[in-house]
């Protein structure tokens, strides 16, 4: 599901992919409060595996909570912060690329010279533009790690970007019922500045 704009764009550029044998497929694209909130949850119970910046394998009980919020936010928004609730931003991989019997990852490598989407991500290097898109999270700027699977609908995703307020935000989390909410929220006005708002700036 997508803001329909974005919707529409994501549809021509897959169909100019196709022409050019990359099955753009969607791992996920509109994600509710209630689905950040699980993923949040599950991470921070050691439910989900949780990464750190190199992509290696936490164990969330070692976390003091200050650290395993950090942990949390490199690769996962809070809820109420993420750009996929604006239904504007969507995770892509190509589908005829997958390995047989593989399980999607969603990890940098994948994308890279070596992986197996690196004919989807200069694809996309070279056409996201033309449709609307680009990657909010391409470069490392002390938030979130660069995500290159991550595109956004930049026309649609400004208005939702301009709304999204730290006292929205805060109040979002504190009737959220979040695992270690408490110190999310002690360390809000940080973690928006350095993980909600630091992103690469749209074309144009």
């Amino acid at each position: 599901m997508l803001h329909p704009a974005a919707a529409v764009a994501l549809t021509r550029m897959r169909a100019a992919a196709l022409a050019a044998g990359i099955d753009i497929a969607a791992a996920s694209s509109f994600r509710d409060f209630e689905t950040q909130r699980r993923i949040w949850n599950e991470k921070w119970t050691g439910r989900r595996p949780l990464y750190d910046g190199a992509g290696r394998r936490l164990v969330a009980a070692r976390l003091r909570p200050a650290a395993r919020v950090l942990a949390i936010l490199t690769w996962s928004a809070p809820p109420g912060a993420s750009r996929h609730h604006w239904g504007t931003d969507v995770d892509l991989y190509d589908r005829a690329a997958l390995p047989a019997g593989a399980t999607l990852e969603l990890v940098p490598a994948e994308y890279g010279p070596a992986g197996p989407f690196a004919a989807l991500s200069a694809w996309l290097d070279a056409h996201m533009t033309r449709f609307g898109f680009y990657r909010p999270y391409a470069t490392d700027r002390g938030g979130v790690r660069p995500e290159p699977w991550h595109l956004s609908h930049y026309p649609t995703a400004r208005e939702a970007s301009r709304r999204l307020r730290l006292a929205t935000l805060r109040a979002a989390i504190a009737a959220g019922e979040l695992e270690g909410g408490a110190a999310l929220l002690a360390a809000l006005p940080g973690i928006y500045a350095r993980f909600v708002r630091s992103v690469d700036p749209p074309p144009g």
